[in-house]
């Protein structure tokens, strides 16, 4: 038995892009909160750090600023930091990228 599909909806090519950047966007925020939520778990364990240190560390390495106050001690902390430094700093730059995306598209829509 065949579906019969009814009209298809017309949608302005702003609302398409609105709702791919949109889509991307909350993907690359899970993505970014499960990197700095599993970077953060790692020091608490490793590197002894409290939650609140290790959280604040995770932010503080992947956007680059790098005040230098907590560093790891550890050398399974070392490497980590490394690969996660080369990892995370461009899933950051994706997040920030989509969420300037995301509001020259939502004014757009306006």
């Amino acid at each position: 038995m065949e579906q019969q599909s009814g009209p298809t909806e017309y949608r302005a090519p702003e609302d398409v892009e609105y709702q791919t950047i949109l889509r991307q966007f909350r993907i690359a925020a899970a993505v970014s909160a499960c990197v700095v939520a599993g970077g953060a778990l790692f020091y608490h364990i490793a590197e002894k750090l409290s939650w609140l240190n290790a959280v604040y560390f995770c932010v503080i390495t992947l956007t680059t600023v790098g005040y230098g106050d907590i560093t790891p001690k550890t050398d399974a902390g070392k490497v980590f930091t490394t690969i996660y430094v080369l990892i995370g700093i461009g899933i950051i730059a994706t997040f920030v990228n989509l969420t300037v995306q995301r509001a020259i598209a939502k004014r757009a829509r306006k």
